[in-house]
């Protein structure tokens, strides 16, 4: 089946050109050492994806991760997707962004968020405060943070995770928008009807390339959230049934909210956000074998990007 290019012109973050289509850096590759990984990066630099998103788990940190992954590779922009706001105060966000961006000038955006209750606790922070007020006021601390090293020639943009109607409008309120995770197109459409027709919106979309229903619905399990409260509510708030999101979720679940088959198939999804009012899409390539997937990452850019 032949595949069509996408249309991977401009889209911005403050003065960053992310273009319509990244990757987004599973944790499922934090196995590799970061030598491997610097090679890996420098490949998908070259293959012309418009943005690198960095998750923060138990992993690597994010910050750290963004000037490693800023240092390996010339051309593509480096985004947390997203720094923890319980792992560091404001000032050290915001500064730690403001570093970044003033030695790769218009690479380095701040994504970050809230995070979730079993995360946030297991830092020994409480997590009964609101979401909603929590980020409002971190981001009134960032605004007043001081720094005096040398600054960047623009401040880094700020990007926050969102998923609700009142999260993604404080997205659209106070940053440059929203990045969603785990999500079916439908969201794509509610989100982009919250935040109205400027802020960014970027959509992470899990991927496995593999035409093997069974093989790629299995893979995909491992890798889907849903027993966190976050993303269990938002799919329910999507018109999903409870019971279809228990044991790993149901064939209709899964497929949903994770694009499998061949190249055609990851088109198709990615055009289906972007129609319904998504700006930007980051891959998340699930591994078949456990390793970085970095055969995949060409099949995609070949038919997707093309040659860079």
């Amino acid at each position: 089946m032949t595949v069509g290019m996408l249309d991977t012109g401009s889209i911005d973050i403050g003065s960053i050109d992310i273009g319509s289509i990244g990757i987004w850096w599973s944790t499922a590759y934090d196995g590799a050492p970061f030598a491997e990984e610097a090679e890996a990066l420098a490949e998908v630099d070259e293959q012309g994806w418009g943005a690198v998103w960095l998750p923060e788990h138990y992993g690597r940190e994010s910050m750290a991760h963004s000037a490693l992954a800023l240092g390996a590779t010339r051309r593509i922009p480096v985004v947390p997707g997203i720094a923890n706001l319980w792992a560091r105060d404001p000032v050290a966000m915001v500064n730690g962004g403001r570093t970044l961006a003033e030695a790769h000038p218009n690479r380095f955006a701040i994504g970050l968020g809230v995070s979730h209750r079993p995360v946030i606790e297991s830092r020994g922070a409480s997590a009964d405060r609101s979401p909603l007020d929590v980020v409002s006021r971190y981001l009134d601390e960032m605004d007043r943070a001081k720094y005096t090293a040398a600054s960047p020639a623009e401040e880094p943009p700020r990007i926050l995770a969102a998923l609700g109607p009142r999260m993604l409008q404080l997205a659209a309120t106070r940053t440059a928008g929203a990045h969603t995770y785990t999500v079916p197109v439908e969201h794509t459409a509610l989100a982009r009807e919250v935040m109205g027709p400027d802020a960014v919106l970027a959509v992470e979309q899990k991927v496995v390339l593999s035409d093997d229903p069974d093989t790629s619905r299995a893979i995909a399990r491992q890798f889907l959230p849903l027993f966190l409260p976050n993303y269990r509510n938002n799919l329910l708030r999507c018109g999903f049934e409870a019971a279809d999101l228990d044991d790993g979720g149901t064939d209709d679940v899964v497929d949903r909210l994770v694009a499998w088959g061949d190249v055609a198939s990851i088109q198709t999804r990615v055009k289906e956000h972007l129609a319904a009012g998504a700006d930007h899409v980051c891959l998340q390539v699930l591994p078949l074998d456990g390793r970085l997937p970095r055969r995949e990452w060409r099949e995609l850019a070949d038919a997707l990007i093309g040659e860079t």
